[in-house]
């Protein structure tokens, strides 16, 4: 088994693109109108939202997901091994596990691609910056 060292600035790095990048994928510049009409989300929640929690939590999640990835990729990730892996993580993890969760809660095809979007494009830049930040 190799010993894990793990670089904590690239995966607080990691963690903060794969928030900015979810910061631009759902404002107004691109799915935000979509998102919040396949969510179902009312004009109501969209105003009031509980951003303390929302942001906090989100912070937290994407650190517990970068530090994964990072463990994930080992000692010996590389640029290329990394943007390979956040892809695959994207892919063939996450965006198909939301698949899963979509058809059983019957949520539209549009949502999902709107999520699973997101997950792909920022687990491969997360993927990437931890393999080229060793």
């Amino acid at each position: 088994m190799e010993d894990l060292h793990f670089n904590y600035l690239a995966i607080a790095a990691a963690a903060l693109v794969y928030f900015a990048i979810g910061g631009l994928w759902y404002s107004p510049i691109l799915f935000a109108k979509a998102w919040a009409r396949e969510a179902g989300m009312t004009e109501a929640q969209l105003q009031q939202p509980p951003l303390g929690r929302i942001f906090g939590l989100s912070a937290l999640a994407a650190l517990v997901m970068s530090f994964n990835l990072a463990a994930f990729l080992g000692a010996k990730a590389s640029f290329s091994f990394g943007l390979f892996a956040g892809a695959a993580t994207g892919i063939g993890w996450v965006a198909m596990a939301l698949g899963v969760i979509y058809l059983f809660e019957q949520r539209s095809l549009k949502l999902w691609l709107i999520n699973s979007g997101y997950q792909v494009v920022a687990f491969t830049a997360m993927g990437a910056i931890l393999g080229a930040w060793r």
